[in-house]
């Protein structure tokens, strides 16, 4: 699945070299990582819930995740440090390349009522975050096999300078910005 990596050293550096006017390809900015990141606030209660998270991310991504840990003791969360509120994992490379092209080709299309990704979650240095209701819409994930629905939260990471270049280059390689 290296088409994803191949469309953008043949499509998207020359677009991005001329709309704006990079003297060097080095100045082009390229997707340096994604981040998939799953929240468990039962997993306090309940250690096979981590478990099961991890296997749905694993299967999504093709990477086995981390178990994050709270680093602070909350009270009133009745949480206490060390403790796994969730789990994440980075993708670079050919396996991100593969998760990028499945999310905005396969994933969000099944997304139900879908009109494309808001424009407006950038960073101001050209990252982009987005949020999943539920991990159904991949089709790795069997309905019957869940135990609960969780969203998880994906974090664009570019070499990009500003949110304009980093709009273009996700919009170049595929992404459904709303228009």
């Amino acid at each position: 699945m290296a088409r994803l990596k191949d469309f953008y050293v043949s499509d998207v550096a020359p677009a991005m070299m001329k709309k704006f006017g990079y003297k060097s390809v080095m100045q082009i900015p390229k997707l340096d990582k994604v981040v998939i990141n799953v929240g468990a606030g039962e997993a306090k209660d309940n250690a096979k819930v981590i478990d099961a998270i991890m296997n749905d991310v694993a299967a999504i991504t093709g990477q086995r995740p981390i178990v994050c840990r709270a680093k602070k003791s909350v009270a009133n969360f009745k949480l206490r440090e060390g403790m796994p509120i969730g789990v994440k994992v980075t993708l670079r490379g050919e396996k991100m390349y593969e998760f990028v092209d499945k999310l905005f080709n396969v994933a969000f299309p099944r997304v139900r009522d879908f009109r494309g990704i808001s424009a407006d979650s950038f960073d101001g240095r050209g990252n982009y975050s987005t949020g999943i209701k539920e991990q159904l819409i991949f089709p790795e994930i069997e309905y019957d096999k869940i135990d609960k629905v969780r969203g998880m939260d994906i974090n664009f990471i570019t070499t990009a300078n500003t949110d304009e270049e980093g709009r273009e280059l996700l919009s170049l390689l595929g992404a459904p910005f709303i228009k």
